[in-house]
């Protein structure tokens, strides 16, 4: 079997900062790319959000293996040049500075790619490059509410942001996607691509359905904490030891078998207010109640070996302690100058990266490969 990668050979620059763009590279880096990563002098500020990975920042640490760093100053001629010839020998240009910065230093995608037609650029932004919130800033945070994720996210009461970065990681996943794509057109037609990303178009697309619950039906989803709010029951129910239980069944023959051989009440699933999922949902508050107390008065073992028995969707509420020891969890180890970071695996696997996930590529210092860059795109 070769142990070849996909992208082996191709050169990426990206000149990046914070999540979303680092992650589409990263993504790329993984695959066998090469990825030249241009920062300010201070640094991808990404660098100094905290200290948790073994003293590196853990976003820093998560999402930049197998890069090489190196510093320039965009607004210095000389650096200009470097970075105009590393572009011309590049596969891929990506870039997430500020709306119309890079088109103003000289390194738009639309103008680099008349010079290079075989190359494909990915512009990632907050808002896109057009409209009425083009130049405005845009964090995680606030993409998360003017998307309206936050207002379908948690339970009634206080709102509150999702707690992982979603917006930025839609949006890396999306343009790692998309690049990967017009590299397969690159290597078939020789054509280059120009392609656009935003955080709102990335958690947009991701609310398609509470949007399509408000514009065809005329009512948005509630916030239902860990229920679902088209689906009866799902969600968490409390045991007689304490755990929250979740539940997630399907299909009224799942609340069949649920109330057959795990609830012993063979008769909820002939009551015409549970019988069908739409009656369920209709009757939601007798649907958990009937659940709820059955569950109440199981012991943990006890219920879970009824659920595996028979086949039935469940877990249980874990909190980060329980995720760094569950037995699923699969890490990788990453090296730094001072030591080394375990992380968790990518989602996806492959025959190609398989060594990767047993001790995964170095997280570059700062400018580690700066003069080694200088010297190889010199005049």
């Amino acid at each position: 079997m070769s142990s070849a990668k996909p992208l082996d050979g191709l050169l990426v620059v990206s000149v990046e900062q914070a999540v979303a763009a680092p992650l589409a590279s990263c993504r790329l880096a993984d695959a066998g790319a090469r990825v030249i990563k241009i920062e300010r002098s201070e640094g991808d500020f990404s660098r100094g959000y905290d200290r948790a990975a073994d003293g590196l920042a853990s976003y820093f640490a998560w999402l930049n293996r197998g890069k090489e760093s190196i510093v320039l100053d965009l607004k210095s001629a000389e650096d200009q040049a470097l970075l105009g010839r590393m572009v011309e020998r590049a596969d891929v240009y990506i870039q997430n500075l500020a709306v119309g910065a890079a088109d103003r230093l000289g390194f738009g995608s639309e103008s680099l790619r008349r010079r290079h037609p075989r190359l494909v650029t990915c512009d990632i932004s907050g808002y896109g490059p057009t409209g009425p919130y083009a130049e405005m800033k845009a964090y995680d945070l606030l993409v998360q509410a003017e998307s309206g994720l936050i207002s379908v996210s948690g339970a009634p009461g206080p709102l509150g942001r999702v707690g992982v970065s979603v917006a930025d990681i839609a949006t890396g996943e999306a343009a790692a996607r998309a690049i990967s794509q017009a590299l397969v057109r690159q290597a078939r037609t020789g054509e280059g691509a120009g392609i656009e990303v935003s955080l709102f178009s990335a958690m947009a697309e991701w609310m398609t359905v509470p949007l399509l619950h408000h514009d065809c039906l005329g009512k948005a989803p509630e916030r239902v904490g860990l229920a679902h709010p088209s689906i009866a029951p799902y969600g968490g129910f409390t045991t007689a030891d304490g755990t929250t239980m979740l539940i997630a069944v399907q299909s009224d023959r799942e609340w069949r078998t649920l109330c057959e051989e795990v609830l012993d009440r063979p008769d909820l699933a002939r009551d015409p207010r549970f019988a069908t999922n739409k009656a369920r949902v209709e009757h939601r508050d007798e649907t958990d109640r009937a659940v709820g107390e059955v569950f109440a008065r199981l012991h943990d073992d006890d219920l879970r070996q009824k659920l595996t028995r028979s086949r039935m969707a469940f877990g249980t509420v874990n909190d980060v302690a329980g995720l760094s020891a569950h037995p699923q969890l699969n890490r990788i180890t990453v090296t730094h100058a001072d030591g080394t970071v375990d992380l968790p695996a990518p989602a996806t696997t492959a025959d190609w990266d398989e060594p990767a996930r047993r001790a995964g590529a170095a997280l570059p210092a700062l400018d580690q490969h700066g003069a080694r860059i200088r010297a190889e795109f010199a005049r």
